[in-house]
């Protein structure tokens, strides 16, 4: 996807800016011309040892949470847009941090704004496709349905498929579109439909432009090494560099659509240089499926690590089969993905192999998760 140089010397704030993907957004700024702005907290469990040597020099860090108003405030001042990327995310047991940083940290920076008065011309909110319950799926009976979650019931059973909602045939998967049912079954994905509704139900009202973008699993260089819960393609990377084996919940055989992190940053700025998707929540994905068996093995052979995965009886209530973006609303306001995953899956090994001292942490915090009843075991 070809992007116009941006001359018009525009000032973005980028909140967690310092993370995977709003670092890679600042970057992107930064050389179509814009001035940026980065407030991030530095979150320990992702930012381990501070402040990360990847925030530009030529940008201004403002080392602050989401949830300080008068930091807020500050670092809205001569802003034109907001990227905001600032979240606390993955499977975290601490179900009012979750509510206070997303969902509070939000409805408080659009406050600020609104009362404030202060002139932004677009918000860009990262939201998720953890909002939807489970994905769309084609029943040869009843055709397009979107089946509910999957029942703690079923999972115990060890059924792991998706069955149609009106006649419990076995369902096969198909792309989720943007009108499917949203909702969320974890604390994560409800406060991401929180900053999602948040943002454009203010931005209906107050007549500001405002984009909810919904990421697919995001990966790349930049994603912590030191966060257990972050996403699937680093656990694996770390779990195997310690000779451990990767461990799939279910059957290993859900599906995922997963996108490197600079797509991920030019989706940003499409949405932030184009009316075409003001208004609306956007999926941005490869809007191809990859099960979490084939993303192990294909690290695995990168690696030259021949592990085999292991499964373990076990999932976690919520978490949906099978979710491919279908991805024509951004296609047509001329989004393209441009790296494919067995490139950006190599391009995130030759990020994780410069790095010193790569420790798993997956397995001290599995075990937390069995105890806070966030994993579960089959009992057939």
């Amino acid at each position: 996807m070809a992007l116009r140089p941006n001359n018009n010397n525009k000032r973005a704030l980028v909140t967690g800016g310092a993370g995977l993907i709003g670092s890679h957004v600042s970057d992107l700024l930064l050389r179509e011309g814009w001035k940026v702005r980065i407030l991030d907290n530095l979150e320990p469990n992702t930012h381990r040892n501070g402040r990360p040597a990847w925030i530009p020099e030529v940008a201004e860090f403002v080392e602050a949470d989401i949830r300080d108003r008068a930091a807020v405030s500050a670092a809205l001042e001569n802003i034109d847009v907001v990227f905001h990327q600032a979240a606390y995310g993955g499977y975290m047991p601490e179900i009012a941090k979750y509510v206070h940083v997303n969902s509070f940290g939000t409805a408080q920076m659009l406050e600020v704004i609104r009362e404030e008065r202060l002139p932004i011309q677009k918000i860009v909110v990262a939201s998720s496709q953890a909002v939807y319950s489970e994905g769309a799926a084609n029943c040869l009976r009843d055709g397009l349905v979107f089946p509910a979650v999957r029942s703690l019931a079923q999972l115990s059973a060890g059924d792991f498929e998706v069955h149609c909602p009106n006649c419990d045939a076995l369902t096969t998967q198909t792309p989720t579109p943007e009108h499917a049912p949203i909702g969320g079954e974890t604390v994560y994905a409800i406060t991401k439909v929180d900053q999602e509704r948040l943002v454009l139900t203010w931005g209906k009202q107050t007549g500001i432009p405002t984009v909810a973008l919904r990421y697919s699993c995001t990966y790349g260089p930049r994603q912590s090494i030191f966060n257990p819960y972050t996403g699937v393609i680093a656990i694996f990377c770390t779990r195997l560099l310690n000779n451990l084996p990767p461990v799939l919940y279910e059957d290993g055989k859900q599906t995922r659509d997963f996108s490197f992190v600079e797509d991920i940053a030019r989706a940003n700025l499409l949405a932030a240089t184009t009316d075409k998707l003001d208004g609306l929540p956007v999926n941005v994905g490869s809007g191809k499926a990859a099960t979490i068996s084939e993303i192990a093995q294909l690290i695995s052979n990168a690696l030259g690590i021949p592990i085999e995965p292991i499964a373990q009886g076990e999932f976690r209530p919520g978490e949906m089969r099978h979710l491919t973006s279908d991805t024509t609303l951004i296609s047509a306001a001329g989004y393209k993905p441009e790296v494919d995953l067995a490139t950006g899956v190599e391009r995130y090994l030759d990020w994780i192999r410069a790095q010193s001292d790569v420790r798993e942490y997956f397995a001290e915090a599995e075990n937390m998760l069995r105890a806070k009843g966030i994993v579960h075991k089959v009992t057939p």
